[in-house]
């Protein structure tokens, strides 16, 4: 099974995505409830049949105090859909500092980028811009419905209400 769930929580929003076994087992513990089923999809056991679910919000609220998108390689890649930020190829992908760790670059979201290794080299120790190389896109840290709506993979006609409602982010 390899469909995705939606969890909200108490009040709608958002919280993560989750597999069905986990959605199921919260659904059929009473911790949440079904808002939205897989369209036509079952879930058997010996002597009952369920709806697969899609959507399912929480009963109770959780306070999540900082809801953020966790840096790291595979969330930049993600980001910059697994292309070169230079030349735009998806082949042999590293990360690339835009301003050089040697001139005091951190590794955040704004200064990673995803690069083939061929790009950089050719960038080597110098900023885009004193290499000649342009950046398809400036980097930016996704907020966490962003993240959830764009990055997350295949995303449900039924999930976009959800994902697409204007968020206060902490």
């Amino acid at each position: 099974m390899a469909r995705k769930v939606l969890i909200l929580n108490q009040d709608y929003s958002p919280l993560t995505i989750c597999s069905v076994q986990k959605a199921f087992i919260l659904v059929y513990l009473s911790k949440a409830e079904l808002v939205a089923d897989a369209g036509g999809y079952l879930l058997r056991s010996v002597t009952a049949t369920y709806q697969m679910p899609s959507i399912i919000r929480l009963y109770r609220y959780v306070n999540l105090p900082y809801k953020g998108v966790v840096l790291s390689r595979q969330n930049i890649f993600k980001r910059d859909n697994g292309r070169c930020q230079y030349c735009f190829t998806p082949e042999d992908l590293t990360l690339d500092h835009v301003i050089p760790k040697s001139r005091g670059g951190k590794s955040t979201w704004d200064n990673l980028v995803t690069a083939c290794k061929k790009c950089n080299s050719k960038k080597g120790d110098f900023t885009p811009q004193e290499a000649g190389m342009l950046l398809n896109q400036t980097p930016y840290k996704p907020s966490f419905v962003v993240f959830l709506r764009d990055f997350s993979g295949n995303i449900e006609e039924t999930w976009k209400p959800y994902l697409s409602k204007k968020m206060k982010m902490f």
